[in-house]
């Protein structure tokens, strides 16, 4: 079997999904090869000649090599103007790419013109057409190469920024090999299945989707099954960890699916009923030290929703081995300053905190069981433990007008020197959440695959006025905006650790 990380997506770190799957596979006796085709993909871009348009497509096709470089080395993150130019040139080789095709490439997103990844008429569009895909060239002369004695090949969609390239690659198969067995799943393929009355429209495309985890299902579909207690970790030896567009090795780790607190409002997992399953700690302990040993890691990044309180004690008791980093939710353990140093200590760099709102009462209708005292003893105590974080913001909820917007900005200013990062969001309601319909759906992403509905918001703070606050008031503010620029380009807090914490 050949399992495939199709483009596009952050080519930061190796997908942990067919690295699992893949593992898993080959325990039970399947053999099976992992291709990165978004990494692969997005590298022979970039190494493709291109014509310079103006002086800076000169300098960065010029540089490209030596920008690659820059990113694989540690150097580069202790000099952030020498980390931005790196990106922002290797970014404009790929906007470059197919600019004359009406298809908008970046390091982290690709968007047609005209097809939608949120219809499903325009991804089978892509894959009636799969030359005009600009990774076409890559594709057609890569998968020949992979797919000698292959009966079935799967493809781990997991982003709308994928589903265009992954529908290319489909149609592409479908007309040179017609008799291989095609499977779908990832995130957004879950997300898909999830939707009430689902009904695939890929019939004559894909033989099979997988909604969630795909280890038995795949093994029923080429004939076996799982064999109780016959487990194995993730294997990312196959991939091409040098590669990678980081300073070393990032190692993606997932300890569990869901989210064990799985109680606020408006959140896709609870929309979609997806329930809280980790992993025993006797088990998710020593593998991390094994995948640590394995690959020798320069980072940790642990994929959960939110690191239960079991798991964060398990690791100041246990450290991995290499400097890690997170989500976890803003909660009474954090408040203990001693065991916030023990994090430090195990090697915690950094954690992603959703505290969305800075005003207490757009944080209890949205059921966060965030108090904003503790809120900032934590901020607090993590500034002083010498940990980093990642602060993510909602704006334009139901239960926020634009004085609850100003309470937000006051409390982030206020707590500015304890954060190192923002991520500002505009709220999306989820098409299919309890709250839908009390607020009433109306259009919003024009698709019969979309997730979100546009809706009326009871105080009229619509999505043109929240842009206007963040962007005249909120990005404004001399602390804020310092925040702001701490931001890594394009990687976000995929990268956001190697800038802030490790040297």
């Amino acid at each position: 079997m050949l399992l495939i990380f199709p483009p596009l997506a952050k080519a930061c770190e190796p997908p942990p999904g067919i690295a699992r799957l893949g593992a898993s596979l080959k325990a039970h006796g399947v053999s099976c090869r992992l291709l990165d085709a978004n990494l692969e993909g997005q590298l022979w871009l970039l190494g493709q000649p291109q014509a310079a348009v103006d002086t800076w497509s000169r300098r960065a096709f010029k540089g490209r090599a030596r920008n690659l470089a820059a990113l694989r080395d540690i150097k580069t993150f202790q000099n952030p103007d020498r980390y931005r130019r790196a990106v922002s040139d290797l970014n404009r080789i790929l906007a470059l790419s197919a600019a004359e095709s009406g298809i908008v490439i970046g390091l982290a997103d690709y968007q047609h013109a005209i097809l939608s990844p949120l219809r499903s008429a325009d991804l089978i569009a892509a894959s009636r057409e799969p030359e005009q895909n600009p990774f076409y060239h890559y594709f057609s002369q890569r998968l020949p190469e992979l797919l000698n004695g292959v009966g079935t090949v799967g493809f781990s969609l997991n982003y709308l920024s994928q589903a265009l390239c992954t529908f290319a690659m489909i149609g592409y198969l479908r007309k040179r090999y017609p008799t291989l067995k095609i499977v779908l799943g990832g995130g957004l393929v879950t997300s898909w299945m999830q939707r009430p009355g689902w009904c695939s429209p890929f019939g004559e495309l894909v033989d099979a989707l997988i909604s969630g985890p795909g280890e038995g299902p795949l093994l029923a579909l080429l004939g076996s099954r799982a064999v109780p207690g016959r487990y194995a970790p993730p294997d990312y030896t196959p991939l091409p960890l040098p590669e990678y567009l980081s300073p070393g090795l990032i190692l993606p780790y997932s300890a569990a699916g869901g989210c064990y607190w799985n109680r606020c409002s408006f959140c896709p997992e609870r929309a979609e009923g997806n329930s809280y399953h980790p992993l025993p700690i006797s088990q998710v302990m020593p593998e991390l030290k094994h995948l640590v040993e394995q690959t020798g890691p320069i980072l940790i990044h642990i994929l959960d929703n939110a690191i239960s309180p079991a798991l964060l004690h398990s690791l100041t008791e246990n450290p991995p081995g290499a400097p890690w980093y997170g989500f976890a939710r803003i909660d009474e353990y954090l408040a203990d300053p001693v065991f916030c140093r023990a994090l430090k200590r195990s090697g915690c760099v950094m954690l992603k905190l959703g505290l969305e709102s800075g005003d207490q009462g757009v944080l209890d209708r949205m059921c966060k069981g965030i108090n904003l005292g503790l809120a900032s003893r934590v901020l607090n105590n993590l500034q002083q433990a010498g940990i980093a974080v990642y602060c993510y913001l909602l704006f334009g909820t139901p239960g926020e007008t634009i004085v609850e917007a100003r309470r937000t900005l006051e409390f982030v200013a206020m707590h500015h020197q304890a954060i190192t990062c923002v991520n500002l969001a505009l709220f999306n309601m989820p098409l299919y959440g309890d709250e839908a319909l009390e607020y009433g759906e109306q259009p919003f992403y024009e698709g019969d695959l979309s997730l979100y509905t546009a809706f009326r918001h009871p105080g009229g703070w619509d999505r043109n006025q929240v842009r206007r606050f963040l962007e005249s008031e909120f990005k404004r503010h001399p602390a804020i905006a310092a925040i702001i620029r701490n931001d890594p380009p394009h990687f976000g807090s995929n990268h956001a650790p190697l800038l802030s914490c490790i040297q």
